[in-house]
């Protein structure tokens, strides 16, 4: 029998508890083995719990515990998550977690750490919820170089955009109506100034590229700047506005990486994904795009994943050769500067003739009811440096948006 324990009783901590003893039977026949949750550990007390005779406070109950051989961490964060999963791996229990935070910060040293004690550390449920997607890229795809990965990796300011889009909500009011469905914190910053849309596309690029990636590395942005006029203007050039975590494969095995909200095409696999919905583009050598959907977040979807990762660790006796990257420098990120896209510019006291000249040939976009003076347009496939120096010659001019154009 294959002893479990659970760091954490929150949201998707219940939720793993939950999922586990529903489809406990099901889950041991795909396990092999019988299965059992021993431990959970949470410095509250749940006095009305049917599993009460589970719960601990210390952690070291379950770390010198030798009938304990897998762990899962659902604690969130790196101040507990850390030093528990560290020192879990390193006396020999696999681990799996829905942590974000901890693998985009410590990834390489904890699956180093499983290496060398030939135990797991398995993360499905740290990038997209209940959706498939860490499997996929180290097992289903691993014929494929992935060239790009782009993906809406983040339900609430989705969900924000899509009110904004929809229903002509301003950013606060969609927020307000986030906030009051659960979707967003009430303190929204990690959602919608793209940090968590950072941690999750760090882990991808890590898992694709086989290096790690620092989410301090990554250029971020986030939707607080997006205007309804933006909106606007993208419904006039077919576009809509996502928040868009990408990485890509450059000359020389660098990659390009950024986090950002986007135009992208109505004709594209993402522009149609609303709500609280995720949805992750995979471009392989050989496969094309495979795109990954479904919802992101939420208690059993994420629970979901989980407990896929608990009987996957039950099931390896022996490390995942093909779930890992080393740790690195940053010299393989390239500076953002020489990100390469087209933009969506929107500017108040600037000439159609001033613009051309700055930024050769462009496509104006309008609106209904556009103040004079304001213009819209798309440039060319430019670098950040150079739409930033060709902005800088609209002399007198105030820039009022500016939205990144991704061809997905």
């Amino acid at each position: 029998m294959a002893k479990i324990a659970v760091l954490g009783y929150g949201v998707v901590g219940s939720g793993t508890v939950e999922v586990f003893f529903k489809n406990k039977e099901n889950l041991e026949k795909k396990a092999g083995q019988e299965l059992d949750i021993k431990y959970i550990l949470d410095v509250r007390d749940f006095d009305d719990s049917p599993y009460k005779d589970k719960f601990v406070k210390d952690f070291d109950i379950i770390l010198n515990d030798p009938e304990v051989t897998v762990i899962a961490e659902v604690i969130g964060g790196l101040k507990f998550s850390y030093p528990y999963v560290k020192s879990a791996l390193e006396a020999g229990k696999s681990v799996v977690t829905s942590n974000k935070e901890l693998v985009a910060a410590k990834g390489a040293e904890l699956l180093t750490i499983a290496k060398e004690k030939n135990v797991n550390f398995f993360f499905e449920a740290s990038v997209g919820g209940g959706i498939p997607i860490i499997k996929p890229i180290h097992t289903c795809l691993e014929a494929n170089e992935i060239d790009e990965i782009a993906g809406i990796l983040n339900g609430t300011t989705n969900f924000i955009l899509t009110k904004m889009i929809r229903d002509g909500m301003g950013f606060d009011e969609a927020l307000k109506i986030a906030q009051d469905l659960g979707y967003a914190e009430r303190d929204p910053s990690a959602d919608v100034d793209g940090h968590d849309t950072c941690r999750k596309i760090c882990i991808l690029a890590a898992l694709a590229y086989g290096k790690h990636v620092y989410p301090e590395s990554v250029h971020t942005e986030g939707i607080t700047k997006v205007t309804l006029e933006d909106v606007e203007y993208a419904d006039s050039g077919g576009c809509k506005i996502k928040l868009i975590g990408c990485a890509k494969r450059e000359e020389g095995n660098d990659i390009s990486i950024g986090v950002f909200p986007a135009f992208v095409k109505d004709d594209s696999q993402l522009a149609g994904v609303n709500d609280v919905f995720n949805a992750i583009l995979v471009r392989g050598d050989a496969t094309g795009d495979v795109v990954f959907y479904g919802k992101g977040a939420g208690k059993l979807p994420t629970a979901s994943a989980v407990v896929s990762d608990i009987v996957s660790a039950v099931k390896h006796d022996k490390t995942s050769r093909s779930l890992t990257w080393t740790d690195s420098e940053q010299s393989f990120v390239r500076d953002f500067d020489d990100f390469t896209c087209a933009d969506y510019i929107r500017v108040k006291g600037a000439s159609k003739e001033a613009v051309v000249a700055a930024f050769g040939k462009v496509e104006f976009l309008s609106r209904k009811n556009a103040p004079a003076g304001e213009l819209a347009f798309i440039t060319p496939v430019m670098s950040e440096k150079d739409t930033v120096a060709a902005c800088e010659k609209l002399i007198g001019a105030d820039i009022l948006g500016r939205i990144r154009v991704l061809d997905y």
